[in-house]
Order: structure tokens, then C-alpha cells, then sequence
């Protein structure tokens, strides 16, 4: 599967890569959570022409957990029905454990996207006729104290030799997927799409990102969330 071989070249690619203080720490679950990754896009990754929700990278108890984009451990387990055991990363934080499905913290961010996707669409295989959700960066970043750092923040020495792997990456992707169009899941996912893919034809949008840190998205991610889709002509069940 064309996915699976592009998620390994990533994940490579990304081991190769250096980073400095304040960042301590470096997950790739791409790598010890290889066999759930692999069985996300093995399961729900194989159709075309779907709309991709496009995230920016793992979240500390979503994707760092369970390999799945905004992996939040309940309904990646209960809704999604995954269920590959997942390793440890190499330097684990003392902070920051990896406990796959048997992390009983939420992850926001995840179960705002995915509680509204099942509430929406019922089960998990209706909304993944429709939709389908990636992140640009696999590599979760923390400080010392835990404290997570974003891709954006790196220096730009840092972020440079990583944006042009994760660049070649999605480009491959969106070249498997063919979708109809890309919604980047807050502004930084947006951006990266048009550099990556913008001249290829497929349009591009925005939708509210789903983070706790967003003082919109706590007022009502789901209702803002849905206006940017209608605004982008995305119809949604009643």
C-alpha cells in the first residue's frame, strides 16, 4: 500500500533528524507505533477522492499514543476499533508516557474532532467514506519540563531540513489519496498545503482548529467547525 510505504520513508527520514534545546525530547510514532499507523491507513486510508483534513503534528496523549492523527485513546479503541499494540519511543519522557490504548488521559484536540465526526456520522467507516485526516509533521516535540513545542517554533535551522521531508511526504500522500479537497485544520496546516500542493489543482481551505488553547474553539468548536465546512461548500448530515 502506497500510504504505508510512504508513513516508513517518513518515518526514516525523520530519525535522521537533530534538534537542540529547549527541545529534549523527540517522539516518532511513526516509528514505535508502527503497527497502529499502519493499521489506520490499511483500514480507512485506501479511497480516493475524499476530502482530507490536513492537522499540524501529534498531540502529547493523541497521536504520541496511538500513531492515529488526533488519536485520542477512547475512540481510536472504541469507534474506530483499532487495536495494534504500540511501543516506546527511544528517550522517553518522564512527563510524557507512552501508554497506548492504556493511556487514560484525553486528549482534547481529539476528542473534539472525533466526538464530533461519531456524533455526526454514526460509525467510524461512514465518515471515512467521506473524509479522511492526516497530520503534516509526525514528530511530537517537548522541553525539558514537558511542556510541548510546536513545529512552527523550531528555529528555522531545525525546521527547514524538517518541512522539506514532511513536504515531500504530503506531496506523495495527496498524490495517493486524490482528494477533492484539503482542509487545513487551523492556519499552519492551510499554509503548508498551498506550498506543498497549491498548483495542483486542488482547493484548499481552513477550518477551526480544535486545541484547547483556542479561545473560539472552547466556546463551541463543533458549530464553528461546521460553518467553515458549509462555508467551503462541504455538505454535512442534519
Amino acid at each position: 500500500m502506497e500510504l504505508i510505504r510512504i508513513s516508513r520513508k517518513l518515518a526514516d527520514a525523520c530519525d535522521t533528524l537533530s534538534f537542540s534545546e529547549p527541545v529534549t525530547h523527540v517522539y516518532n510514532p511513526l516509528r514505535y507505533a508502527q503497527a497502529s499507523v499502519e493499521q489506520y491507513l490499511t483500514k480507512y486510508g485506501k479511497k480516493t477522492g475524499r476530502v482530507v483534513f490536513l492537522g499540524m503534528n501529534p498531540g502529547p496523549w493523541g497521536m504520541a499514543q496511538t500513531g492515529v492523527p488526533f488519536g485520542e485513546v477512547s475512540f481510536v479503541r472504541d469507534w474506530m476499533k483499532l487495536d495494534a499494540k504500540v511501543g516506546k519511543p527511544e528517550h522517553e519522557h518522564p512527563k510524557r508516557p507512552v501508554l497506548g490504548l492504556d493511556c487514560q488521559r484525553s486528549e482534547v484536540s481529539g476528542a473534539r474532532m472525533w466526538g464530533w465526526a461519531k456524533e455526526r456520522f454514526g460509525p467510524a467507516r461512514s465518515f471515512f467514506s467521506r473524509f479522511f485526516v492526516l497530520n503534516y509533521c509526525p514528530l511530537s516535540f517537548m522541553e525539558e519540563g514537558g511542556r510541548n513545542v510546536t513545529p512552527d517554533k523550531l528555529p528555522k535551522e531545525e525546521r527547514a531540513p524538517l518541512f522539506e521531508i514532511c513536504n515531500e511526504a504530503l506531496g506523495e500522500t495527496i498524490d495517493a489519496l486524490a482528494p477533492k479537497m484539503i482542509v487545513g485544520v487551523g492556519g499552519f496546516a492551510r499554509k503548508q498545503a498551498e506550498r506543498v500542493v497549491g498548483d495542483r489543482g486542488i482547493e484548499i481551505g481552513q477550518m477551526l482548529h480544535p486545541s484547547p488553547a483556542s479561545p473560539k474553539a472552547n466556546r463551541g468548536w463543533a458549530p464553528a467547525a461546521e460553518a467553515d465546512l458549509r462555508g467551503l461548500g462541504i455538505e454535512l448530515p442534519e
